[in-house]
Parts: C-alpha cells; sequence; structure tokens
C-alpha cells in the first residue's frame, strides 16, 4: 500500500497471481482526478467513503457511500472527488473474458455482456466488491474467486444486458476515417503524425477527424493517443521494464513525462505499479490506512 501523503491520499494497485484476468485498485484520493480514459475490461467500484464524481460522453454521475460503479469496456470517462474530503473505494477491473465467462456459467446472459447502468446504490454489492479484495490480500484465493463470481453474477442479474459494448465498429465514412486514423496512432506511436497530416492520410479535413474521432472513441485522438502509451507500458511494466525503458518504447519524452501521465490515469506511479506485479500472491498490503 503506498504511504499517504501530506493531502491523506494512498493506493494500491496490484493483480493477485491466483486470479490472471483481475486488477485490483483500493485507494482514497482527496486531489487527484483521473483524466478521460477507458479500459480494455470492466470497471466494477465500491464507494465506501466520500463522493466519486465520474464523468461520462453524455453525462455526470456521483457516487456516494454504498453505491457500485460498473463501467464497460472502452467508455471513455474521467473521475474526480466530489466532495472536499474525497472518495474512498475498492475496484475490481475483470477482464472482458472474466466477465463474459461468468455470464455464460452463472446467468442466461451469452455473447457478448455489457451493464445498463453507471451507478447504482445496493451497499450489500458493495460490501462483496471489498470481501475481494479482503480476501485476496489475505491470500485466499478461494474465497476470492468465488466472491468475485457472485458479485458478477449479481450485477448482470440485476443490471447486466446480451449486447455489443461500446467498442463501436464503423458504420460512415467518418467512422472509418476515425478507425484508419486510431491504427495509425497505434502504430506510430513512438513518432505520431500532426493532426493535419493524420487527417490527409485517411482523406479527410482535420476538423472533420476530429469530431468524427470524438464520436467514436470518446476523446480527441491526442488524449486517446496518451490513454493507449499508458496502457502499452502497463504491458511492457507487468513483463518486467523498468519505467525509463517503457517510457522510450511507447513514445514519452522521458521517465518523467511517463510518471504524470501514468500516474494520473492508473491512480499509481509506474515504480509503484511494477513493485506489486513483482510481489507474490501471499504477500499482504505493506500497510492498511
Amino acid at each position: 500500500m503506498a504511504a499517504a501523503g501530506a493531502t491523506g491520499e494512498w493506493a494500491r494497485h496490484w493483480q493477485p497471481d491466483a486470479l490472471p484476468g483481475l486488477d485490483l485498485l483500493r485507494a482514497r484520493y482527496v486531489r487527484h482526478t483521473f483524466p478521460r480514459h477507458s479500459h480494455e475490461g470492466y470497471v466494477l467500484a465500491a464507494v465506501t467513503r466520500g463522493v466519486e464524481t465520474i464523468g461520462l460522453p453524455h453525462d455526470t454521475v456521483h457516487a456516494g457511500p454504498g453505491s457500485v460503479v460498473m463501467i464497460n469496456p472502452e467508455v471513455a470517462h474521467t473521475a474526480r472527488a466530489g466532495v472536499p474530503e474525497g472518495w474512498v473505494y475498492a475496484t475490481l477491473y475483470p477482464s472482458a473474458q472474466v466477465v463474459n465467462d461468468i455470464a455464460a456459467e452463472l446467468t442466461s446472459l451469452r455473447g457478448t455482456v455489457g451493464f445498463t447502468e453507471t451507478s447504482v446504490i445496493d451497499p450489500p454489492t458493495a460490501r462483496l466488491i471489498t470481501e475481494v479484495h479482503r480476501a485476496a490480500e489475505e491470500g485466499n484465493a478461494l474465497a476470492a474467486d468465488t466472491v468475485l463470481r457472485a458479485t458478477v453474477a449479481r450485477l448482470l442479474g440485476r443490471h447486466g444486458r446480451a449486447a455489443p459494448l461500446p467498442i463501436r465498429t464503423p458504420h460512415s465514412a467518418g467512422a472509418s476515417g476515425a478507425a484508419l486514423a486510431r491504427a495509425a496512432l497505434e502504430e506510430r506511436m513512438q513518432r505520431p503524425p500532426t493532426l493535419e497530416s493524420l487527417a490527409a492520410e485517411v482523406g479527410t479535413s482535420s476538423f472533420a477527424l476530429l469530431r468524427a474521432f470524438r464520436k467514436q472513441y470518446g476523446m480527441p485522438p491526442h488524449t486517446w493517443l496518451t490513454d493507449a502509451r499508458v496502457r502499452r507500458a502497463r504491458r511492457m511494466l507487468e513483463a518486467g521494464a523498468a519505467p525509463a525503458e517503457a517510457a522510450t518504447a511507447v513514445g514519452f519524452t522521458d521517465q518523467a513525462h511517463l510518471n504524470r501521465h501514468f500516474t494520473r490515469i492508473v491512480g499509481v506511479p509506474p515504480g509503484a505499479y511494477r513493485r506489486e506485479r513483482a510481489r507474490t500472491y501471499k504477500t499482504g498490503p505493506d500497510a492498511s490506512p
């Protein structure tokens, strides 16, 4: 667990070895704000104190104690404190495969599934989410896995749907151009083109590309690129790369540049993130605020 700073903030972001496809974040944030970003998998969070304010493409949600937050893959969002004292929460980040496998095994939903609500008041389910954390931190993989499955099945039973997730498929010239631009940015992450050059490559104007990209992915190209760089850096850190090496490989100017964006988006610094990945499953948190 990261030590509390002057603002009283602390966080632990880790992955239990015995639960593949699941990341865990337990934290208190006061001044920290998450910029617009998205996740490859799902976000299931239980707010235990304070208020978290979540900015979605077409809505703003305020989640207080006893709330469960559900965000589907690739949905762009922001997060910040909704009250001066910030918020405390426990978050599960299950992969799409984990959630869809649980849906197929324990519910009547088939295929790709998603959640219809972003935030609901549900103290019993919020307690289940914190119980997953508690069991994982105690090294009790059997309990953590069992409660995880019960939690996901419960939420899917109440708020789930069998429908395509918001990973939009191109259905217009603008969407096709946005998809081509995204592929170009991902391929040339270290040295991306300018917006004008990118628009020329996909055969449109800068303004039209900006509008189509934002509509398709919930954020402008430069914001999406920063998010994509952090995602790739996370994979490199998980594989054992040093932060400085990851920074250069994904196109950040230096490690300080990576540190700033990584911490804002992931919620912990890259060094702390890498150290947690090197810990064994049975190792408990350094501290328990």
